[in-house]
């Protein structure tokens, strides 16, 4: 199936206000603290995937649970959950194309 396309509604009609671009943006900078936070984010998150993943084969009765809905909600029997990867690509593309 051809993928969806993302709309954005102008809130009351108007026309959002155009600024001036910045010549070049700033770089970007991390913390080492900011680099140690994503990393913790990051292994813990793993950790949890690999748990999820060994508890349908029984190995550990506690751990992360998947919440899964009882009673599905009839709207969004059709909801098909964007590729955010995907989206920001295309949105990175689209900026060079219009700077070229």
């Amino acid at each position: 199936s051809p993928a969806q396309k993302l709309v954005f509604n102008r809130v009351n009609g108007k026309k959002p206000q155009v600024l001036p671009q910045q010549v070049s943006a700033p770089e970007e900078s991390y913390t080492l603290a900011h680099e140690e936070n994503v990393r913790f984010v990051y292994e813990a998150w793993q950790q949890v995937e690999q748990q999820l993943d060994g508890s349908g084969s029984g190995e550990s009765a506690c751990g992360p649970v998947q919440y899964v809905e009882k009673t599905p909600n009839p709207g969004l029997k059709n909801f098909v959950p964007i590729d955010l990867e995907e989206w920001w690509a295309q949105q990175f593309l689209a900026k060079i194309e219009n700077c070229s």
